[in-house]
């Protein structure tokens, strides 16, 4: 088995996605380093939330990317580097711009210059869909052209670009994996789909910034094996590999779904404070995920109902996570 016994680093260990490719790596047998930002709290982030007999076969560490002297000390003795760590908050990236560049940009060069350092087999990388800004033409491919309609998407652009140029430079055996709107169980209320489930629950009104922008929603597990399934393949090396479902809506017609699901029918007001800069606005995201289905023999298997059911469970059994009448920048 390709994963036996493997050592694996997964930086953004803590986070929505990055938690559940932990627990997707020791289930296939990988010894897991999971990097967790330090806080003096020794919160676990969301690998708090994994059953027990999968978190102690973890070997969780805390520092943080944008020092590069113990980013060194984590990729040390590792095989392959997961790099899901980043600061990903579109809003919050209007408001601390910098911060943004300093991790997403140069946390990425630390463990880029670490993993050639040591000579790690494979360093997967994440990008977002958000770099590809408002399609130009849809669905979208991997050779669509980037724009950076907010600072986040533009330091993940930066990031890709290092990435990218670590492998075309150095030879580090890198892919850059770039997933489309991920959702499913752990994920919190700065995403679209758990605001809308957390305030259907608990009001009358659903709060919402704007309504008709469309996204490609892919469930989680489906996101972490196009993760397992780009590490595996070393024809995936040197490459931009897009991990989408295929399939769009609105943000006014997910709305709609999703209470249709609950039995419900809430008012659905637009706040100002929810509604991006206008030129900032990704206003279309639809995955071509044909690069991912030859290569690498990957396609979604859950669809978007069967998604949207597991997360709403989760969302019931953990509402006390949730602030709903709050805005989660």
């Amino acid at each position: 088995m390709f994963w036996q016994g493997k050592r694996t680093l997964v930086t953004g260990a803590s986070g929505f996605i990055g938690s559940h490719l932990v627990e997707r790596l020791v289930s296939l047998g990988s010894r897991v380093r999971a990097l967790v930002r330090y806080n003096s709290r020794n919160d676990w982030g969301l690998l708090e939330l994994l059953p027990a007999e999968i978190r102690d076969q973890i070997d969780v560490v805390v520092g943080d990317i944008t020092d590069p002297y113990g980013t060194a000390k984590f990729v040390q003795d590792n095989n392959i580097i997961f790099h899901l760590a980043a600061l990903i908050a579109i809003p919050y990236s209007y408001i601390a711009p910098a911060q943004f560049v300093e991790v997403n940009c140069l946390g990425t060069l630390n463990l880029l210059e670490a993993a050639r350092t040591h000579g790690v087999e494979r360093f997967i990388h994440t990008s977002t869909s958000e770099t590809y800004g408002t399609a130009q033409y849809t669905p979208i491919d991997e050779a669509h052209p980037l724009q950076g309609q907010s600072p986040y998407a533009a330091s993940k652009i930066g990031a890709d670009k290092i990435a990218e140029s670590y492998y075309l430079s150095f030879g580090l055996p890198v892919t850059t994996i770039r997933p489309f709107n991920t959702f499913g169980p752990r994920q919190s209320a700065r995403a679209v789909i758990p605001t809308i489930m957390s305030q259907a629950l608990t009001g009358e009104v659903i709060r919402l910034g704007s309504l008709s922008p469309v996204r490609d929603l892919n469930y989680v597990s489906d996101t972490v094996e196009g993760f397992i399934k780009v590490a595996e393949n070393h024809l995936a090396i040197g490459k931009v590999i897009n991990v989408g479902s295929g399939r769009a809506m609105s943000i006014g017609e997910l709305a709609q779904k999703i209470m249709g699901i609950l039995g419900s029918n809430k008012t659905i007001v637009t706040e100002d404070e929810r509604v991006r800069p206008e030129n900032s606005e990704v206003m279309e995201l639809i995955c071509d995920n044909r690069q991912a289905k030859e290569l690498l023999g990957w396609q979604p298997q859950v669809s978007l109902k069967e998604g949207l059911n597991r997360t709403l469970g989760f969302i019931k059994e953990n509402l006390s996570r949730y602030k709903p009448m709050h805005y989660n920048v």
